[in-house]
């Protein structure tokens, strides 16, 4: 029992803090304006007692295993978390249903953990789709706009599309080696056309989850249903939790395929950074765009898994760490005028500056991190995730990603050139921060700029091995 608290705590926190909103739904009830300081205290305690008391182990036969760097990548998302109860705070205290969201969320982050500490493919499954449902729900969220039920219908196609891919790769590998367990699956790994077949099967259901070109397509699309606070938590902590996971299994279940997956991942990695790129230099809608802007991101984290060894484990936990304060930043500044003026085109963000000078910095150092402008964090993320990607030489292809990262820096700073420069008849008025929204802000800022220039995340994150 003792070991099941152990290696089992961030889960554990997780289900009761679930079953806490349950009980208190279930209840009398607390008003959104006393509930939701108390579950923001109930996260940053989740958080940080995520960095104490890690070790390694396997409970139940090997189906569930944990490290310290597991450990680190699940606090990564429950950091995540916590700033989204913190920068949506207006729209949740509007909700209706703010108890269900964060039920949804938590229920969405708990099947995360069990997806990163999974030890089979059986456990792995049922627990993406733990991961998966509630954030279908969690897109239909803006109950009264029909533009949301479209989002969660194409979320929900799309889940069940890759969930039955999944499963047919999963047999498949099954009936290839007669295994299910990621521990005894390398060792019967031969190469053969069925195990390959059912390899790609596999690989394709992780594409679909990532975003990855050309399993993109339902991105946008839900990404502007949804409200703003869903979009963020797909965008960032799904698409960690998956890219985690990814790269565990291909550097350790499917190791002796490498020649098979380098290939498909370089491929891949050129096709999702040059349509991110070029679909999000035409976008008009501020959600559409930053959707389009995380699947040209997704490709620059395929770079990084390229490489075969641990380099690249560091450098994509590393830049998923950067990219959970960049990214957030981004998304709760348009939710804060979203909320706040209705506006959600990037037109709309002129003449930003002079109305609201704090919320136009937060802006500009969030996509200037996202574009990877030094000092910024995003540009060491991005440096390391390209010399991961050269371990093995293919030096055309870092030069093509660093050529798509020159294109990112045009889109990126046309948002900056309007917020500062372009004037505007009716800018956006001068919006009254929240307390809470602010310091999440602030907290982003200082992430952005100090998790690059502190050396030592890094080089902590490396000694996770």
């Amino acid at each position: 029992m003792n070991d099941i608290f152990t290696l089992m705590k961030s889960e554990l926190a997780v289900t009761a803090i679930i079953f806490l909103l349950l009980l208190i739904k279930i209840g009398k009830g607390v008003r959104n304006e006393a509930l939701l300081p108390i579950i923001q205290v109930l996260l940053l305690i989740n958080l940080i007692s995520g960095f104490f008391f890690n070790k390694e182990g396997a409970l139940f036969g090997d189906m569930f295993h944990t490290s310290t760097l597991i450990a680190f990548q699940k606090n990564i998302l429950n950091l995540g978390v916590y700033l989204i109860s913190l920068l949506f705070t207006d729209w949740l205290k509007k909700s209706q249903h703010m108890a269900e969201f964060f039920m949804l969320i938590l229920s969405a982050l708990l099947g995360m953990f069990f997806m990163i500490s999974s030890g089979n493919l059986l456990i792995f499954f049922l627990s993406l789709e733990l991961s998966t449902i509630p954030v279908a729900a969690l897109a239909n969220f803006d109950l009264e706009k029909k533009r949301s039920s479209e989002g969660a219908m194409k979320m929900i196609l799309s889940s069940a599309f890759s969930s039955g891919i999944l499963l047919f790769g999963i047999s498949l590998m099954y009936g290839a080696t007669g295994t299910i367990s990621f521990a005894e699956i390398p060792a019967k790994l031969d190469g053969s056309s069925l195990q390959v077949l059912a390899f790609v099967f596999l690989f394709s259901a992780f594409a679909f989850k990532l975003s990855i070109v050309p399993f993109h397509l339902w991105t946008a699309d839900v990404y502007e249903g949804s409200p703003i606070a869903v979009s963020s938590f797909l965008s960032v902590i799904s698409k960690g939790s998956v890219a985690f996971i990814f790269i565990s299994a291909l550097y350790k279940v499917f190791q002796p395929m490498q020649a098979v997956w380098y290939n498909m991942l370089v491929i891949l990695a050129v096709a999702t950074m040059i349509i991110g790129n070029l679909f999000a230099l035409r976008q008009q809608n501020i959600k559409r765009f930053l959707a389009f802007s995380s699947i040209a991101q997704v490709g620059f984290i395929l770079v990084g898994m390229s490489s075969s060894d641990n380099t690249g484990v560091t450098a994509v936990t590393y830049f998923i760490l950067i990219y959970v304060f960049s990214n957030l930043a981004a998304f709760g500044i348009a939710s804060v005028i979203s909320e706040h003026s209705g506006k959600e085109n990037i037109d709309d963000y002129k003449g930003l500056y002079k109305t609201n000078p704090f919320l136009s910095w937060v802006l500009a150092l969030a996509l200037f991190s996202l574009a990877g402008v030094p000092p910024t964090a995003g540009f060491f993320g991005k440096l390391f995730l390209l010399t991961a990607g050269a371990a093995k030489g293919e030096y055309w292809f870092i030069t093509i990603a660093a050529l798509n990262m020159v294109i990112s820096l045009y889109y990126y700073l046309r948002i900056v050139r309007a917020v500062f420069m372009d004037k505007n008849e009716t800018p956006v008025d001068k919006i009254k921060l929240n307390d809470s929204v602010k310091l999440a802000f602030i907290i982003c800022g200082a992430g952005i700029v100090l998790t690059g220039l502190f050396s030592w995340i890094f080089d902590f994150i490396q000694s996770l091995h």
